[in-house]
């Protein structure tokens, strides 16, 4: 859960003596933790003196039945009231996100403690036992070794014909396959196991696996040949392998008897089956595992009551089945008259509600693990306690820091700290300890958890922050200890959604949500925005009498570099003809300055709608859907079930899924993340409303660099639509070279441009750019250009069409609009900032604005600006 803390300083920020000073300092503290007033004085008590007494009442134990990837803590006192006592615990690990690894990657013994906490280092504790790593891999027999040794049992007539063969993680590559001649030598395998190695050449691997015509299951998980996301190899393989059942661990649409045989442990490599339909009847299983398989259809002439009449236990979750209807689904599961154990998504393919599915059903005595009496004597279905834990996962071999990056999400717990001047911009994220990361979710917890900054100096300076435990209800001998991952936080907040980041929800909903959306957004068409008011340009301003406008203004800039003789700057607002400001002119605002009516504002009503992120999306959505200049973008406040569902749908059909994670309404990429993490994605609510925009992965680069261009939009009026753009743009490089490498997204400058406020400034000049592109990419810039300009008043049009109460004929104003190219060169709309945020980059740019290749300074952009606005002038601006 995310605090913001907020920091009192007391008595010149001396040693905190007495129980009195501290409720003093810690009062706001307090309140803000939950902590019972009851137990302040023991919390005063056991932070002065370093008390953490936890071990006398809980013991940590690992979690059956899951590996020992997970513990959880039990209660060993006898008996604890609720609010009656208090625990502190100890943050073992303490960061900002963007120092996660470089900290892992240098602090000694941090990422094996983290790695220990986590339950990811399992597998080089079994290493260890067994004499190491170096150990394994010198006994360890080479991909040739194994052929070799097989061909020569079967040559040799001790052996029937190979029919299974595994060669996983042995380094094989695309010429290594060939050399193995797998189809000659082995012609009669059913199964075959590549994963883990290197293989990578899509034609190679097509042409050596496609020789193996009775082929039943075929693994290349975890091959670079995968990540191409080559669906004509998929296509290829399948046509040519007739009777495979399983590729890549999910079901082909050709699964039958063997498929079956093999979830239910029938067939493995000790007894791998005939080429037959069937050696092994599958009359004797009794339990089936067919969980992540990607069935989309059950109906089939395998899966029967007839060929499975013994059937007590099936595991349906995660498989679509949208090829059939619940009531189809409903009645070929009533025919197992043995079944009496079921575990499937919910809601899923056989309903909404697991009192629905007992009813149709009411033979089980078991869904998703929970008792069905229970369930039907709660009169409804509790999903949430049926949710299945998501588990650390890496992979063998995988850095051990790497394995703690991946898993750390769900552990993590944030707050942001705020003196009595300002709230810090970046949030701390930090791990329990191992007692406190034990701690299981649970609905009903019998304890809460809360962070807490112990001040004992009275000041920010001498913080250690700590976690507060305390029972919210009675425990005793034996009880598991719970807390609520997601305190307070409700349906009206997307709980069940948001428990994605710690439990495997069910992907199928999730993704009918979501094809539901772009269904929406598909559908859209743009309307034109309203006939407009007055079909003559805006007026000049210029006074009647020749005398200059007045300028009222608070933004330094403007006040320096506006020199021209038909405007001179006043410092009384209410004398002012124009109001160029920083600050949000509304009616309190007005009355206060003494403005009226009359006067020319450079901010439109409601530009909201542009200039905030989240805004911004559902505008244009609104009036285009999913035009190809917009991203997929996701308001995580009332949109996260749809991300969800989107994302599921990306990882199914081994989509790129890489996010970028942006705060509604903060600048300088504060707070913005890049990940393709969904617990990630979820966990990074936690730090404020966000709105989450699929990444341009494969953006188009300049020297191997990424960069951005950012645009001067003028706005002369809303209806009708009067755009000029700025004849030059802003050229944000990145310093960093581009890369996909995930550890590259915690290095600020490969993945963002604005180095304005952080890391060393990469602008160009325009012109040098321009030449630059031409010559790298071989492209004609007006092309582009035109193609960005297009976009920028379809922008501006979205605008006025949803939102035709922006339209103000007091209103004129100024726009940066943020623009990437994607690698095919077509530009993508980042954001649009306002006024202040435009004159801000010019303050800090070297090089403010840039006009036909040549350096025009400060005075001359405002001058120009200013003559556009409010004179009418065209010079250093195009119409849009």
């Amino acid at each position: 859960m995310s605090t913001a803390a907020t920091i009192t300083t007391v008595n010149g920020g001396n040693r905190i003596q007495t129980y009195e000073d501290f409720v003093k300092v810690h009062g706001i503290l307090l309140a803000a933790s939950g902590v019972p007033q009851s137990l302040h004085r023991i919390l005063f008590e056991k932070l002065s003196n370093e008390t953490f007494d936890g071990g006398n009442f809980f013991q940590i134990e690992p979690v059956e039945d899951v590996e020992g990837r997970q513990r959880r803590l039990l209660f060993t006192s006898d008996f604890m009231a609720k609010d009656s006592n208090l625990f502190l615990v100890d943050h073992a690990w303490t960061f900002r996100l963007s120092d996660a690894y470089k900290q892992l990657q240098e602090v000694p013994g941090l990422a094996e403690r983290m790695a220990a906490l986590m339950c990811v280092d399992n597998d080089l504790d079994e290493e260890a036992e067994s004499g190491g790593l170096d150990e394994i891999d010198t006994t360890k027999l080479s991909a040739v070794e194994i052929v070799e040794k097989e061909f020569c049992e079967v040559k040799e007539g001790g052996a029937d014909a190979l029919r299974w063969l595994e060669l996983e993680e042995l380094d094989v590559d695309d010429s290594m396959l060939v050399s193995l001649d797998l189809p000659s030598k082995f012609p009669e395998l059913l199964a075959l196991s590549l994963c883990g190695n290197k293989l990578e050449n899509v034609e190679v691997v097509t042409k050596e696996i496609t020789q193996l015509k009775h082929l039943r299951a075929l693994w290349l998980n975890n091959n670079p040949v995968l990540e191409k996301g080559d669906s004509h190899m998929a296509a290829t393989i399948h046509q040519c392998c007739s009777r495979l059942e399983i590729y890549n661990s999910h079901f082909t649409n050709n699964y039958g008897k063997w498929a079956l045989g093999f979830c239910g442990g029938l067939y493995d490599k000790e007894n791998p089956g005939h080429d037959l339909q069937s050696d092994l009847p599958l009359v004797s299983l009794t339990s089936l595992d067919l969980s992540n398989r990607m069935i989309r259809n059950l109906m089939n002439k395998a899966f029967s009551p007839a060929e499975l009449p013994c059937l007590s236990y099936l595991n349906l979750r995660a498989n679509s089945l949208d090829e059939n209807s619940v009531s189809d689904l409903l009645e070929l599961l009533r025919g197992f008259s043995n079944l009496r154990a079921l575990e499937v998504d919910i809601p899923g393919p056989l309903g909404d509600g697991a009192v629905q599915i007992l009813d149709s059903l009411p033979r089980l005595s078991s869904l998703n693990g929970v008792d069905a009496s229970q369930i039907l004597e709660s009169e409804k279905s509790v999903v949430d306690s049926m949710l299945q834990p998501r588990l650390p996962e890496w992979t063998a071999g995988e850095p051990i820091s790497d394995r703690v990056i991946n898993a750390m999400w769900l552990f993590l717990m944030t707050y942001r700290l705020a003196d009595e001047e300002k709230i810090d911009e970046t949030s701390v994220w930090y791990v329990m300890d191992e007692l406190g990361s034990a701690l299981r979710h649970s609905d009903e917890p019998n304890f809460r958890v809360s962070p807490f900054l112990y001040l004992p100096e009275g000041n920010l300076a001498s913080a250690v922050s700590y976690s507060i435990l305390w029972p919210i209800s009675n425990v005793q001998r034996g009880d598991e200890c719970t807390r609520d991952f997601l305190f307070g936080i409700g349906e009206d907040k997307q709980r069940s959604a948001r428990l994605s980041a710690w439990f495997h929800t069910p992907k199928n909903y999730f993704i009918r949500e979501y094809e539901k959306h772009r269904m929406k957004l598909q559908s859209k068409k743009f309307h034109s925005p309203p006939v407009a008011l007055s079909t003559s340009t805006t007026d000049t301003l210029c006074q009647s009498d020749g005398t200059a406008l007045c300028v009222y203004t608070d933004i330094p800039q403007v006040e320096e570099f506006l020199t021209r003789a038909e405007f001179v700057i006043t410092s009384e607002p209410k004398d002012a003809d124009i109001i160029w400001t920083s600050m949000q002119v509304d009616e309190e605002m007005k009355k206060a300055a003494g403005l009226n009516d009359q006067q020319i504002i450079n901010q439109f009503p409601f530009e909201a709608c542009l200039v905030m992120k989240h805004h911004l999306a559902e505008t244009i959505q609104k009036a285009y859907g999913s035009p190809e200049w917009l991203q997929p973008t996701y308001n995580l406040e009332t949109e996260l079930t749809q991300l969800i569902g989107d994302y599921c749908f990306r990882e199914r059909d081994k989509l790129d899924n890489l996010w970028i994670l942006k705060p509604w309404n903060m600048a300088r990429t504060i707070d913005t993340t890049v990940t393709g993490n969904l617990s990630a994605i979820i966990r990074l609510m936690e730090t404020g409303p966000k709105v989450c925009q699929k990444y341009i992965e494969h953006p188009a680069l300049l020297k191997g660099k990424k960069f951005d261009l950012r645009y001067i939009v003028l706005v002369r009026s809303m209806n009708p639509l009067e755009l000029f753009l700025a004849d030059t743009f802003w050229v944000r490089l990145a310093n960093n070279s581009y890369s996909l490498d995930k550890h590259s997204f915690f290095e600020y400058e490969t993945h963002f441009t604005v180095m304005n406020y952080r890391g060393r400034l990469n602008h160009m000049k325009t012109s040098e750019f321009v030449k630059e592109f031409e010559k790298e990419h071989h492209v004609n810039w007006r092309d582009i250009h035109s193609r960005v300009m297009r976009m920028i008043r379809s922008v501006f049009e979205s605008a006025a069409a949803v939102h035709p109460e922006m339209h103000s004929p007091t209103s004129r104003a100024m726009y940066g609009v943020d623009v990437m190219l994607d690698c095919n060169f077509r530009p993508k709309i980042l954001e649009v900032t306002y006024c202040p945020d435009c004159t801000r980059a010019c303050k800090y740019d070297t090089e403010p604005v840039i006009n036909g290749g040549e350096i025009v300074k400060g005075t001359d952009f405002y001058n120009y600006v200013f003559g556009c606005l409010f004179l009418n002038e065209t010079t250093h601006v195009s119409p849009l």
